[in-house]
């Protein structure tokens, strides 16, 4: 049996209210003011990697040993470099193996798709455990249908054998050059085609071929589905194609628009993700997108499924969400609208290459090193354990600290240098078990922190290099917060 043996996803903490939105061009597009809901908005330290990683460890969870993940392909359309291996910086930061085969792709909406039907084909092979990982943070034109529907998410699937939580069951795909949008190499916004064009003679010819195609090869009738997930902000789609497929109305998947947004490349694995939280054994589950053509997907619930939770789940990270109503914030973090920085903001940012090479493992995976000897923790790692009055030499092991908890020492909130998010919070950080580190903060509100806040360590953002268009990465603190159970 070949299917899913882990599942997580991704939202960001901020969610853009689109009221506020609105409100903010009801001079130029009145039409918005009736909009309601909210859509997620990423962080300005957020990015299609550092969500991928956010996802994938929601999936993996807490864990030394990885070694079972042999391989992961990274589905985006909103890669950060177009040459240098994205998941490459996905997989350091998860401190996998140096040996495991990683993938980029993308051009289409259904490339996360694409990646699970690779990643099934890899574990026939006998090739081992995929990660299969997709994320999306798209810029849109202000004032555009697109700023109101779009969202940013990442989702991930582990693909494998062993415990299988939901069983692949067949596939279909449409590979046809159905423009419905693009957008050009060195382009930042996708262009549209008009709507009625699209539903009619696109979604509505091809996706209905797709999902009968994977139904008749997963030996699966279309009354047995239980789960009918189809991504798409076009109102009331869903329950079109399912009619069409011959799908029960109360089998369609609420997309989570009005949470949410379209996510666009992982919204179909971020819905699945979120309906294998509640599914039960023996359900079937369809899920499909459109992009460059239609695939879908069939899967069956085993009885494993409640062997299985995710650290916080799509449930968790919907309770997490707080709105936000500062337009301006929004097209800041997108990079829309260029604020004053100062003086303070005008330093060279040039990364040497050669220093991040020697230091990977502790700036990619935040790995320490413990002494074997005293049982302190030293961040950066070294040669040498500089406990006082007991140097030692070479006495230091890897010592992960990025799934560990920990609490402020010490901190500051200041204006005085320039911050994308002013203020600035950052402070001294002392983790369970050894190990202190001076870190920048986020995710947080002015107030929400003081000396013994207990924090853990996500993945994001360090700083952009515009000059030569490259991005840095590091660990980053921010507050635990208990979500509530009403997602």
């Amino acid at each position: 049996m070949i299917g899913i043996t882990g599942f997580g996803g991704y939202l960001p903490r901020l969610r853009l209210s689109r009221q506020a939105v609105a409100q903010a061009n009801a001079w130029y597009a009145p039409s918005f003011a009736g909009r309601k809901g909210t859509r997620t908005m990423a962080n300005w330290d957020e990015d299609s990697i550092t969500m991928a990683v956010a996802a994938a460890r929601d999936c993996l969870g807490v864990g030394e040993d990885r070694q079972h993940v042999r391989a992961v392909f990274l589905a985006s359309d909103t890669l950060p470099f177009a040459e240098r291996l994205n998941a490459g910086v996905v997989a350091g930061a998860l401190t996998l193996a140096e040996d495991i085969e990683a993938i980029d792709m993308g051009g289409s909406q259904r490339a996360a798709l694409s990646a699970v039907a690779q990643a099934v084909a890899r574990v026939q092979s006998g090739a081992g455990d995929v990660l299969v990982l997709a994320a999306d943070d798209r810029r849109t034109r202000a004032a555009s249908q697109q700023e109101l529907d779009y969202g940013d998410a990442a989702a991930a699937l582990l693909i494998g054998t062993d415990k299988v939580l939901a069983e692949y069951l067949g596939s279909s795909t449409l590979s046809v050059d159905f423009v419905d949008h693009f957008r050009a190499s060195g382009e930042d916004m996708d262009y549209h085609w008009e709507e009625r064009w699209v539903r009619d003679e696109g979604i509505g010819k091809l996706m209905p071929r797709a999902v009968a195609a994977a139904l008749q090869q997963a030996k699966v009738n279309a009354g047995q589905v239980d789960h009918f997930i189809f991504p798409s902000s076009f109102a009331k789609m869903d329950g079109q194609l399912a009619k069409a497929c011959g799908i029960r109305a109360e089998a369609v998947v609420d997309a989570l628009l009005d949470r949410v947004g379209d996510s666009g490349l992982p919204h179909g694995l971020l819905l699945l993700a979120h309906v294998l939280e509640r599914a039960q054994p023996g359900q079937v589950i369809v899920v499909a997108q459109f992009g460059s053509g239609a695939q879908a997907l069939v899967f069956r619930v085993t009885d494993a499924i409640g062997s299985f939770k995710p650290v916080r789940g799509v449930s968790q990270w919907l309770a997490r969400g707080v709105e936000e109503r500062n337009y301006t914030k929004f097209l800041a973090f997108k990079g829309q609208v260029q604020l004053e920085r100062g003086m303070r903001g005008e330093q060279d940012k040039k990364t040497a290459l050669s220093t991040a090479w020697r230091h990977r493992e502790a700036l990619m995976g935040l790995v320490a090193g413990r002494c074997e000897v005293t049982g302190s923790v030293h961040f950066p790692p070294s040669r040498l354990s500089y406990d006082q009055g007991k140097p030692l030499q070479d006495t230091q092991k890897p010592y992960k600290l990025a799934d560990r908890q920990a609490r402020i020492l010490s901190w500051s909130a200041e204006y005085l240098s320039y911050h994308p998010a002013p203020p600035h919070h950052y402070g001294q950080i002392d983790f369970d078990g050894g190990g202190r580190i001076l870190m920048d903060f986020t995710d947080l509100d002015v107030g929400e922190v003081d000396s013994g806040t207990a924090m853990e360590m996500v993945f994001r953002v360090k700083d952009v290099d515009e000059r030569r268009g490259f991005t840095r990465y590091f660990w980053k603190a921010t507050p635990v917060r208990v979500a509530s159970a009403n997602a």
